[in-house]
């Protein structure tokens, strides 16, 4: 909130809490001109205790953890204004020729003591009131600037997650276009291509918080159709698409892992155990599911940060909203990844 809007805001809740306890105040009176004056001006010097108070001796006492000065300050503030509405009270009774009649009897100036008694009370109040403003939009800005760095944290450890996958992707699918260029193979132009068309929609169409169903499963189409060539055609994977993914979305590159990990740890050339994936919707809810059979015999050592990664990006982009079961056996591995979309 800026300053002027700020100063607009105090303005308008002031005028209206000072003419609502005036009006309310003055019932009963026949004749009320010197009893407005009177109240608005109290009014008036009860605003300057709160904002001296605010503006001046909290920040300088207070902000700086100085309680002792602050009390005194505050004592001396009471003080003060208790000695300048004694002496304003008592000009509008005594001195100003304004008159406050309560029916037919006219309003004296006695009794200073309890004047001065309920005075020292109001200004304390007024001193209470102001500190206690002060520490609640403290509180909501520092809870309102802790939440902002929180998102900040976070949108930072996605972005960072996020470019991890990248170069991941691509270092293991180098490594597999390495294999067929070393075999020669003929499919190593296709393969370049493939990698080429992931890559572009890695790049390009996932920058968004959210993509497209349709998108993602494309994608992964792609990936399984660029490991396929590692095989020479005698991979098995079997991908069911099932209920409406029209209209609906999900956080891009957030299923391709799970496929990766099948490829790199399971045995595609089973014709019996395929690779199987199934990706159901319904409704807004996603069930998506991998199982494989494990190849022990040239099981990959190398370690990778594919699981690691989703995991925790699950946990920031889907709080509560996603249930994932991993079931690692001795010879086959299932995983089951349910998301409320």
């Amino acid at each position: 909130m800026n300053r002027l809007r700020k100063f607009l805001l105090h303005t308008m809740v002031w005028i209206f809490l000072i003419t609502i306890f005036t009006f309310a105040a003055s019932a009963g009176f026949n004749s009320t001109q010197g009893f407005y004056f009177l109240f608005v001006g109290l009014s008036l010097f009860n605003l300057c205790i709160f904002y001296i108070n605010l503006y001046f001796i909290i920040p300088i006492t207070l902000d700086k953890r100085r309680f002792f000065l602050w009390m005194l300050s505050c004592l001396i503030l009471i003080a003060t204004f208790l000695a300048i509405k004694y002496g304003f009270s008592f000009y509008i009774y005594k001195l100003s020729g304004l008159k406050l009649m309560v029916k037919d009897r006219e309003m004296s100036f006695s009794e200073p003591l309890n004047f001065m008694l309920g005075t020292f009370m109001t200004n304390g109040f007024i001193v209470f009131l102001s500190t206690a403003y002060k520490f609640t939009v403290d509180w909501f800005f520092n809870e309102r600037e802790k939440s902002d760095l929180e998102k900040q944290s976070l949108t930072a450890e996605l972005a960072f997650l996020k470019s991890q996958i990248n170069p991941h992707f691509l270092f293991n699918s180098l490594n597999n276009i390495y294999s067929l260029a070393y075999q020669k193979s003929e499919e190593t132009p296709n393969a370049i291509l493939k990698l080429s068309e992931i890559m572009r929609y890695m790049l390009y169409e996932s920058n968004d918080n959210r993509v497209a169903i349709e998108k993602e499963i494309t994608y992964l189409k792609s990936f399984i159709e660029l490991q396929k060539l590692r095989f020479k055609g005698n991979s098995y994977v079997v991908l069911e698409v099932e209920g409406n993914i029209s209209n609906q979305q999900i956080v891009p590159l957030i299923l391709i892992s799970f496929v990766e990990n099948a490829f790199k740890h399971g045995l595609a050339s089973d014709k019996k155990n395929p690779i199987y994936i199934n990706i159901s919707v319904f409704e807004d809810n996603l069930l998506f599911t991998v199982k494989n059979k494990k190849n022990n015999v040239n099981k990959d050592q190398t370690g990778g940060i594919g699981m690691v990664n989703v995991k925790r990006r699950l946990e920031l982009t889907y709080p509560e909203k996603y249930k994932l079961s991993i079931e690692n056996h001795e010879h086959d591995y299932y995983c089951e990844l349910y998301l409320n979309l």
